[in-house]
């Protein structure tokens, strides 16, 4: 199968890119801005995208507190960002199984760090 077929209507194979776009070809294949994907949540048929349209456990893994957890959900539920059966779903899950297991705790700097890949 040809390189990029169907992606734009253009098609050339992997040898013809790199002849064509010498510079761009090494920086993909050196994954110089690569995103790992760990795996995809989502509620209902959005994608869920943690930079552009963050979720309640993106919300969730920012606090330091239960107390602070607990305000999180009430206001994406008041806001309308999460159903009420969410919101209690949530609210079980944080009493039974406690703040971490929503995930690592998302420090200041953790998207550059998580995204940003500098070229080595």
């Amino acid at each position: 199968m040809p390189f990029g077929a169907g992606s734009m209507g253009i098609e050339m194979t992997k040898e013809e890119f790199r002849k064509k776009f010498p510079h761009l070809a090494a920086e993909m294949e050196a994954k110089v801005m690569a995103k790992a994907i760990g795996g995809v949540r989502w509620e209902g048929a959005e994608a869920y995208d943690e930079l552009r349209n963050p979720d309640a456990i993106a919300f969730l893994r920012r606090c330091d507190t239960d107390a602070q957890a607990l305000e999180i959900i009430a206001y994406l539920e008041a806001k309308g960002e999460v159903s009420k059966d969410y919101a209690e779903r949530l609210r079980r899950q944080l009493k039974e199984k406690g703040l971490s297991s929503f995930g690592d705790k998302k420090e200041p700097g953790y998207y550059f760090h998580k995204y940003y890949n500098k070229a080595k």
